[in-house]
């Protein structure tokens, strides 16, 4: 099977599933990851992985994620000698963790995306109940992943139903970008919380693609 030609990391994330690099090992991950996952492909020059996304929105319906990912590894499985899931558990109740196990394949160990970015041991630790958290890209794509899908566009009142009890919004920041620290903190201001940046560059995610 001929492999797709290489893609930007905003075409996998737009375009779904899509494959770019030459290398043996495949990365599947969450589309938003792509631009980090890209990132550090390039950075530490693991030239060994290929990366293949699904879209972000799955996490709409995390039910969803289990049988999608079986898909990508059935389709992709021949061509790879190692297949690795960037994805935590991402609310599917253990079932993406039971599915990797079945087919032998390497997934992080982690709950979910703030948990490896952070440190999947440190976020544990600080058990911040009312905290609500965003990353680099939940940042760059707040109204397509949170403000529209919770109807906040058209029913602004139901801001305090959703919300009311976090306290303050954790930006968790993969990069340095002011311009994106000031995009977290306007969504905090729209959801009435307090702000927070934490900077965590890319956590455990790095460990788990360089090991």
């Amino acid at each position: 099977m001929s492999r797709p030609a290489r893609l930007t990391d905003t075409a996998l994330r737009d375009r779904g599933l899509g494959t770019t690099g030459a290398g043996r090992t495949l990365v599947i991950a969450c589309g938003a990851l792509a631009r980090e996952v890209l990132a550090l492909i390039e950075a530490n020059r693991l030239d060994h992985l290929s990366l293949t996304c699904l879209p972000a929105i799955l996490h709409n319906t995390p039910a969803k994620i289990p049988e999608a990912v079986e898909r990508a590894i059935r389709e992709h499985r021949a061509e790879y000698d190692r297949i690795l899931v960037a994805y935590g558990d991402c609310g599917t109740g253990g079932g993406l963790r039971a599915l990797c196990d079945r087919l032998g394949v390497d997934m992080i160990e982690a709950p979910h995306c703030y948990a490896f970015f952070d440190g999947t041991a440190a976020f544990a630790a600080r058990a911040e109940a009312t905290s609500f958290y965003l990353t680099d890209f939940l940042a760059r794509q707040f109204d397509a992943f949170v403000w529209t899908p919770l109807g906040l566009d058209r029913y602004p009142e139901l801001r305090e139903i959703y919300f009311g009890n976090y306290e303050t919004l954790v930006y968790l920041a993969q990069t340095e970008d002011p311009a994106l620290t000031e995009t977290a903190r306007a969504c905090a201001d729209r959801l009435g919380l307090a702000f927070e940046r934490r900077f965590t560059g890319y956590g455990d995610l790095g460990g788990f693609l360089g090991a």
